[in-house]
């Protein structure tokens, strides 16, 4: 609520700045503010709900700015590319090309932070996600509030309705898809076995899903009910993965007994013995 209201509240300062300036130069502020703040703020709340800031601020900034950049040029071109050859593009394309266009960037930060902080904690994956995914939606979430401009002929009230509609459901898009794909491929990591590895396939293609459904059927009552189940699963895995043990790269917990690390038994000196 609170970032729905920061938004809502930028978004009128700025809009009462432009209209009484007549200064077509506030406009990429107003979408820039639009696109960001309601997505930046989930990501807050949801990095607070990990019960421990383990991710750097300066990890999450890279995500969400080259998350979103390198997501969003690879899945357009590559989307420009099927539907060039196909001569159509469904909605399985759509949700396939995205949903692993957005995994670029975490994937090279996921192995980047085992190397250097020499962690395996799933949450960590989980939070760097959901800031790609907020970079990636920021960017699409600008790009329809500049179409928005373009096809109404300068119509602010249009592009302001844009970026109100696609900021709110933000969160439960792209931002929560793309956060629980890779929290499942940190998990995978963490404690590599034939389970994780059907859980981080499932988890994508339960996420392609939902991107399908989500671009195919219209109405508000389908957008908040996918809502429930994105926002709902993420919180439900991001809960469980705060009981996950933490298991540092390259050190081995010692087993008891062990020939090699044996308790000392007790010693007990009495007066007049050395």
């Amino acid at each position: 609520m609170l970032g729905v209201s920061s938004c809502s509240a930028a978004n009128d300062h700025w809009l009462r700045t432009l209209v009484s300036t007549k200064n077509p130069n506030f406009v990429p502020a107003l979408i820039l503010l639009g696109a960001t703040l309601v997505p930046l703020t989930f990501l807050t709340f949801a990095q607070a709900r990990t019960g421990r800031w383990q991710v750097p601020a300066s990890v999450l900034v890279t995500s969400a700015f080259f998350g979103g950049v390198i997501g969003t040029v690879v899945a357009g071109t590559l989307e420009y590319d099927t539907l060039r050859g196909l001569g159509t593009l469904p909605m399985l394309f759509v949700a396939l090309i995205e949903e692993s266009a957005k995994l670029i960037v975490p994937v090279v930060l996921l192995f980047t932070v085992v190397a250097q902080r020499r962690r395996r904690v799933p949450s960590d994956g989980l939070i760097i996600g959901i800031a790609a995914g907020m970079g990636f939606a920021a960017l699409e979430t600008m790009g329809y509030a500049f179409s928005a401009l373009l096809s109404s002929q300068g119509n602010i009230g249009a592009v302001e309705q844009t970026l109100f509609v696609r900021g709110l459901t933000a969160p439960a898009g792209h931002t929560a898809w793309t956060g629980l794909t890779s929290g499942a491929l940190w998990a995978l990591l963490a404690s590599p076995s034939v389970a994780r590895l059907f859980g981080f396939i499932g988890t994508f293609l339960g996420v392609v899903v939902l991107h399908i459904l989500w671009d195919t059927f219209s109405g508000s009552l389908v957008f908040v009910v996918l809502a429930i189940i994105s926002i709902g699963w993420l919180f439900w895995e991001l809960r469980r993965y705060r009981t996950f043990v933490e298991h540092p790269v390259g050190q081995l917990q010692p087993n008891w007994p062990s020939p090699y690390f044996m308790p000392l038994p007790a010693c007990t000196i009495r007066p007049g013995e050395a």
